[in-house]
């Protein structure tokens, strides 16, 4: 199997990495990759977003697969543009993309379907957001953009001015969906889907703010697997998972390939909010390398529809993702920054004890390496619990300088403090 995998961030790193392993392919590509899949794989030029460009390399390449867990190439028609041509894909084709891509959309499908869901109200008039939301001035919500928003932004507060602000913002090209705030703890469940079941991935808890509190980021870190308890896990199953793959097959929707859930765990139970129809970031980079089977079996159980009867080998081990951004960022990140030069054996990932260096927005110029965007390098550690991953992931963070490089120093606490 010859293999390409479109994106250019840190979670497209993870995959192309975990490709890397796999007994069973004979040809790895990333388009446009970034420097840390250039070490392990032949990154391409090419527009990941543009199915003629796509087709175009695979024919040039004799790329036989294309895998796609990343948001822009899902939402321009590439899986289903490859599909028509005979080109086998991993992603979800157009008619599952509203799950993701209309917030009101997947709001309706959890209310038809009897999924917990967080009280929300549809907004497309700023005047009317502004009475609703002095009506219940001191009251906590989540302002959220109505279609696919870039890495997940949103705005939870209870500021009448910052909840009004961000809204604008959105406004202008979007309705926004407003939500009440949940107390618990978020966690991401990745599922794979074929036609006859499903496969669930190591549940991460991803940290989503510049701080405690602090600016909404496109995640800044994650830890993995989630201690949860059995009855949280069966109530999971029962209240979220299973009914929305009815859901799915009820409305004509299922597919095979990655659903991604993010959920809050309150004290009544489980509580999804959103659906994702792909990997989400930094979870994937938690997740990856904990996981042994190879992937290719995992997409051959998913053409055969086997998925679950599939045993998954996973690490007993955990893991601590940490996300190393530029200075300015979220807001307005500072690029052009010079990375010091990682050892070549930890750009490669090569040691089973070491830190894996997921790169995002790094690219090589002229011999060196320099930062392109916002969250430019994830340092996983890995341990045999979360205390001694979160002590490798910091320890490992120490390779990544470059100027204004900074990241959030509590990653993975919550987990182990009393």
């Amino acid at each position: 199997m010859r293999v390409l995998v479109l994106g250019s961030g840190a979670k497209d790193h993870a995959i192309a990495w975990w490709f890397s392993q796999s007994r069973l392919i004979n040809g790895l590509f990333v388009a446009p990759g970034n420097v840390g899949t250039k070490s392990i794989a032949v990154n391409l030029t090419i527009d990941p977003s543009d199915p003629e460009q796509v087709y175009e390399a695979c024919r040039a390449h004799g790329i036989d697969y294309v895998f796609v867990g990343t948001e822009a190439p899902l939402f321009t028609g590439v899986i289903d543009y490859l599909n028509e041509r005979g080109i086998d894909t991993f992603g979800a084709p157009n008619r599952a993309l509203k799950l993701e891509g209309d917030r009101n959309f997947s709001r309706m499908f959890t209310d038809r379907h009897n999924i917990p869901t967080p009280t929300h109200v549809l907004f497309d008039d700023e005047q009317k957001l502004s009475e609703y939301l002095k009506r219940h001035e001191g009251e906590r919500f989540v302002v959220k953009s109505n279609a696919i928003a870039p890495s997940r932004v949103m705005v939870d507060s209870t500021d009448y001015e910052t909840l009004m602000h961000f809204s604008r913002t959105i406004l202008t090209s979007s309705p926004i969906i407003l939500e009440e705030h949940l107390n618990g703890l978020p966690i991401t469940v990745t599922l794979f889907l074929d036609n006859k079941g499903y496969l669930i991935l190591p549940t991460s808890s991803d940290y989503m703010k510049a701080e405690e509190g602090g600016a909404p980021t496109g995640g800044m870190g994650s830890i993995c697997p989630v201690p949860l308890q059995e009855e949280v896990r069966q109530a999971l199953v029962d209240t979220i998972i299973e009914p929305t793959l009815f859901g799915l097959k009820a409305e004509r929707m299922a597919y095979k390939g990655v659903l991604t859930i993010s959920v809050i765990i309150t004290k009544k139970g489980p509580i999804l909010v959103d659906y994702h129809v792909r990997f989400n970031d930094p979870a994937a980079q938690a997740f990856v390398p904990l996981i042994h089977t190879d992937i290719v079996d995992i997409l051959n159980a998913m053409k055969h529809d086997t998925l679950s009867s599939l045993n998954l080998e996973v690490s007993t081990k955990s893991t601590v993702a940490l996300v190393v951004a530029s200075e300015g960022y979220p807001e307005k990140p500072s690029i052009g920054k010079t990375l010091s030069a990682l050892p070549a054996a930890l750009m490669l990932n090569s040691f089973d004890n070491a830190p894996r260096y997921f790169f995002g927005g790094v690219q090589e110029y002229e011999g060196s390496l320099v930062t392109t965007g916002g969250r430019c390098v994830t340092v996983v550690g890995v341990g045999y619990n979360i205390m001694n991953a979160n002590k490798n992931a910091y320890k490992g963070v120490g390779h990544v300088q470059f100027e204004g490089a900074w990241y959030r120093k509590d990653i993975g606490d919550r987990f182990f403090e009393n």
